[in-house]
């Protein structure tokens, strides 16, 4: 148990198998009294876990709301400063930086937020293992850097992955101190982290770019970025590290890593496979044109997504055992980050063209219709969320590991299929891979454990059928006015989509239920504390029910 955070509960590492769906109006009322009163009857530890989960979401999505500010504003600055070839250079690199930070981390952090108890030596001896496992990588990168630059046919990336390689320490090193701030729900440091970091990061890169240094620009962004993050979280942490002691067995947490470590290479291979095969058959310029589609779909995701499931952890972790708090808490969840994430992609996604004009420039022209394809794996991969959360929260990596390697290989498969349909065919086949993907995940988690899949599939469906109307309308816009000045095209399609969300709230009851409960939960937050009761209010449907429509 974390001091000062209750709501914790004894859990088992492992969930009941076999697949149980429930429904009807009794069930889904019952859920959400014990989603308000906790599974004693008691609404003191529902009280100050809803407390804790409202703070932290609170100050998470502030944090991320200044976060997109930055990186928007370095995507705006950077793509007018750079060429296609830079970024694409920085992606074949990064691509496999990416496959090394998974080892790197080898889902010790997860381990330690998930975990039911952890003690100062235990954090202790993992600090020491993830900074060990960093310095051997950095040693190993550098050391294939002449590989890199042979894999993709060119000589820059020699010195370009030398630089980069630095990185696998400085994040070695500071994620302990990362997972120790997660763990107990300090997010507000964890924010103050971030922001120095990607500002100061932003500022490096923009100075080096104006200077004529390139792709180096990126690189020095890269650098100062994992320099200052790991000083922050170090100094705001306010835990220091002992000696590795033998005499402490970290053995769980090494195997519960290993698992996640798994999962995560497959998952990596099969979100990145796309830019090595671009950067192997076609090069740097095509590969850098992806890479801005894929990063403006990465953009939101990632302040989305990420937050979320670092505030989604630790909660639903301690509710792993309680069957009906736990999907009531996941289930609401689920349904503010699909609304969050969906708006975004409906509406840049409808207006993808204008918006890529008026944001990177006529340069990046090319990467609009690239964008619109991937929009549908965003969505797809934020549903797909829950499911693993769920995962993670009940400790069932074994079966996590075991679902990666059965879908991971659709994914890659389909994407080296649809590469012999050039860019367009590469993205086609990521999206379709992802819908599928997000189908099979429910049907295995529904069988690994007690989650409610069936409230998880109609909360995605009904919140893409809502926003397909407004994309549809903003769509409408963008296409009737044509040659019309791209912000005079943002301007009048923007308009055009809020109206028809204004429409679908008014004539969907399920719909305007989701929306009218966040609004409630936004209430509550801003309020700090209060029950789950008064976020429904009476007569109201709760987040638990609201999932089940």
């Amino acid at each position: 148990m974390v001091p000062g955070h209750e709501g914790d509960r004894p859990p088992s590492r492992r969930c009941p198998g076999g697949f149980r769906h429930d429904s009807g109006d009794g069930r889904a009322a019952e859920l959400t009294r014990r989603a308000q009163a906790g599974s004693t009857g008691s609404s003191a530890p529902a009280d100050n876990l809803a407390h804790s989960a409202s703070r932290s979401a609170v100050v998470t999505m502030a944090g991320q709301l200044g976060r997109v500010l930055v990186q928007v504003a370095g995507v705006v600055v950077l793509a007018r400063l750079l060429d296609p070839q830079d970024y694409g250079l920085l992606a074949m690199v990064m691509v496999i930086i990416g496959i090394g930070e998974v080892f790197r981390d080898f889902g010790l952090s997860t381990a330690s937020v998930q975990a039911k108890t952890l003690s100062d030596q235990e954090r202790s001896n993992l600090f020491w293992i993830n900074s060990g496992i960093g310095l051997l990588l950095a040693g190993a990168v550098a050391a294939c850097s002449p590989l890199v630059a042979l894999l993709f046919s060119d000589e820059r990336l020699v010195g370009l992955t030398l630089v980069l390689s630095a990185t696998f320490l400085f994040n070695g090193v500071g994620t302990q101190f990362r997972a120790d701030l997660n763990r107990g729900l300090r997010f507000g440091r964890l924010v103050v982290a971030d922001m120095a970091a990607h500002l100061l990061g932003l500022l490096a890169g923009v100075v080096m770019a104006l200077a004529g240094f390139g792709y180096w620009a990126l690189a020095g962004q890269q650098i100062v970025l994992s320099v200052v993050t790991l000083v922050a979280v170090a100094a705001l942490t306010g835990w220091r590290p002992g000696r590795y002691r033998r005499d402490v067995p970290i053995r769980k947490f090494v195997s519960f890593g290993a698992d996640v470590v798994g999962a995560q290479l497959l998952g990596y291979a099969s979100k990145n496979v796309d830019t090595m095969v671009i950067g192997v058959t076609l090069g740097a310029t095509p590969l850098g044109l992806y890479n801005r589609a894929y990063q403006l779909l990465a953009l939101p995701l990632s302040q989305v997504n990420a937050p979320a499931t670092r505030v989604a952890l630790p909660v639903l972790s301690r509710l792993q055992d309680d069957r009906e708090r736990f999907a009531a808490y996941l289930l609401a969840g689920q349904t503010a980050m699909l609304h969050v994430v969906v708006t975004i992609f409906s509406l840049s996604a409808a207006l993808a063209v204008p918006l890529v004009e008026l944001v990177l420039g006529t340069k990046w022209a090319a990467a609009a219709p690239l964008f619109q394809i991937l929009a549908v794996a965003g969505v797809f991969q934020t549903a797909g969320y829950a499911t693993y959360w769920t995962f993670l929260a009940k400790g069932l990596t074994r079966s996590q590991l075991l679902w990666q390697l059965a879908s991971r290989p659709l994914v890659i498969g389909a994407v080296i299929a649809g590469s012999f349909w050039g860019l367009a065919g590469i993205a086609t086949a990521y999206a379709g891979a992802s819908v599928a993907t997000w189908a099979l995940g429910l049907l295995w988690i529904g069988r690994a454990s007690d989650a409610p899949t069936g409230r998880m599939a109609i909360n995605v469906l009904r919140v893409i059928a809502g926003y397909l109307v407004c994309a549809a309308a903003a769509y409408a816009v963008f296409r009737l006015l044509g040659d019309a000045p791209a912000v005079l095209v943002v301007l009048a399609g923007a308009g055009a989509w809020l109206a028809a969300w204004a429409l679908v709230v008014a004539v969907w009851p399920s719909f305007r239920a989701d929306v009218v409960t966040m609004l409630r939960m936004a209430r509550l937050l801003r309020g700090g504390r209060g029950r789950a009761q008064d976020a429904a209010g009476p007569g109201r449907r709760s987040p638990a029910e609201v999932g089940k429509s």
